[in-house]
């Protein structure tokens, strides 16, 4: 199984905190691809982490069985 996580307002969009998916090998840019089409997200809108490390949802990351992804709200730093 591979897990998802979305937090704040993208939370509230796909009225669901976390959802898990059987796993199967799937680069993390198709998967990102994916719930953007699911859920019609904005692709400036959230930004994505594996395994809680933050991550370019472009790159050409194989998942792995077990893998958390997230989708996080843009935030601010200072």
């Amino acid at each position: 199984m591979i897990t998802i996580k979305y937090f704040g307002m993208l939370a509230e969009h796909t009225k669901c905190t976390e959802e898990q998916m059987d796993f199967k090998a799937l680069k993390l840019s198709e998967l990102v691809q994916d719930l953007k089409v699911k859920y019609q997200l904005n692709p400036a809108s959230f930004h994505v982490a594996l395994n809680h490390k933050l991550v370019q949802d472009s790159e050409d990351v194989t998942l792995q069985f077990q893998d958390e992804i997230a989708l996080l709200p843009p935030f601010a730093g200072g």
